[in-house]
């Protein structure tokens, strides 16, 4: 099949292939959401400490640790979706996904089981990491390759998906925590958004299940395929690259799933007004993330980057500056919502940029490892950073240089892209 044959897909198909995609994605990244929007609650939980700094560390520790293990889900299924297709590979990672969701819905506490309880929570999170380790590249490469000539758009749908699940996860967050008593939600409230999550997971594989391989890949069949040896003999840089594009994106991501904690005890503000914040955040990333996704076709991926990193940089320490002298539900909002807006057109473009730097025959390898790595570094770990930097310097306002140095690494990174590499 030609790439002329590839553009030319009926809308239906494409849109098929839009849902199969974002569902999937959508549930997967709600799970891994849910863990952090409730790090709270599990840290009494799972990891009881007379300290409730030390608590909420090794929930978030165990939240970043989970991390380490994506690198090597990205290489392993992102080998696999380059060798017999990106279907089978977003098929098997929803599985993945579900079994460790189920396990942590249905753990009982530290207080009935002991040691066994925080272990099998481990456990847990590092299946949930290495599934999500190959879902960004094979979904990448799915989306991208069924409408090559709407790369930028069909990629967007990438992001589009993870605003949706930071939507329902922060809508499940604002219910539970609004109407339920801080005993009802330790009991079981908190388990409601993980039984949720199984429930929608057969839905994604059952419309994976029935849309065709991409097109794009199709045509390579007959290619010698070796992706893992290509991508780090030949490719290295480009994985460099594309980790530093990603690194501001993905900080922020963790920044939004973090905000319903430091609204508690950072800002002493009610849990439910974090996550009405993260709520609207994740309704701004779902809706505007796919209406810029129309520009990067037009104008290219890196100059909207570019820009947008600039604007990062400019206004992420003056935003929490105003949120930190005037803490209350209108300045977090307002502030959110500039976060969301910010967010969303930058990573509208990154992942259509990502792919375009890596060819078909290891594309879903060299996304994986790079997404996961960058994610691992600058992602999993910005919670636990951003407890550490708020304790250690005593300034909450100290979490923005983090933010601050990301967004130049990722400007840095997207002009390399642009200039050396040749990207749109």
């Amino acid at each position: 099949m030609t790439t002329q044959a590839v553009s030319s897909e009926a809308p239906v198909k494409v849109r098929r292939v839009i849902i199969a995609a974002s569902i999937g994605n959508a549930m997967e990244w709600f799970d891994i959401l849910v863990y952090g929007f409730f790090a709270a609650t599990i840290s009494k939980l799972f990891f009881p400490s007379a300290d409730e700094t030390v608590s909420l560390l090794l929930t978030f520790g165990t939240f970043a640790v989970s991390y380490v293990v994506r690198p090597l889900g990205g290489l392993i299924l992102g080998a696999y979706a380059d060798r017999r297709g990106r279907k089978r590979a977003l098929m098997l990672s929803i599985r993945l996904m579900m079994l460790a969701t189920l396990l942590i819905a249905a753990m009982p506490p530290y207080a009935k089981i002991g040691l066994v309880a925080p272990i099998a929570i481990l456990l847990a999170r590092l299946v949930q990491g290495f599934s999500a380790g190959g879902e960004f590249g094979s979904a990448t490469a799915f989306l991208v390759e069924h409408a090559p000539e709407k790369r930028g758009f069909m990629a967007s749908w990438q992001f589009a998906s993870q605003g949706l699940s930071t939507l329902l996860a922060s809508l499940f967050g604002t219910v539970l925590t609004a109407t339920l008593s801080d005993a009802q939600l330790q009991s079981w409230g908190w388990r409601i958004p993980f039984l949720f999550g199984l429930l929608i997971g057969p839905i994604g594989y059952y419309i994976r299940r029935y849309v065709g391989e991409a097109g794009e890949f199709v045509a390579t069949a007959g290619v010698e395929r070796a992706p893992v040896k290509e991508t780090f003999r030949g490719q290295k840089g480009r994985m460099f690259v594309a980790m530093g594009a990603l690194a501001v994106s993905t900080a922020l991501s963790y920044l939004i799933t973090f905000m319903p904690t430091f609204a508690v005890k950072e800002l002493h503000l009610p849990a439910s007004t974090g996550f009405a914040s993260t709520l609207l955040t994740g309704i701004v990333l779902t809706g505007l993330t796919p209406l810029v996704g129309h520009l990067p076709d037009r104008f290219g991926r890196t100059r909207i980057m570019v820009v947008f990193a600039v604007l990062i940089l400019a206004l992420v320490y003056p935003s929490f500056a105003l949120l930190v002298a005037y803490p209350g539900f209108g300045v977090i909002l307002a502030v959110m919502f500039v976060i969301g807006v910010l967010k969303a057109a930058y990573f509208a473009p990154l992942p259509a940029m990502m792919a375009d730097l890596f060819p078909i025959t290891s594309r879903a390898t060299g996304m994986s490892v790079s997404y996961n790595v960058g994610v691992m570094l600058f992602g999993g770990t910005t919670p636990l950073v951003i407890v550490w930097l708020v304790s250690a310097t005593g300034s909450k306002i100290s979490l923005t240089f983090y933010l601050m140095f990301l967004a130049v690494l990722s400007l840095a990174s997207a002009v390399v892209a642009r200039r050396v590499l040749g990207v749109r």
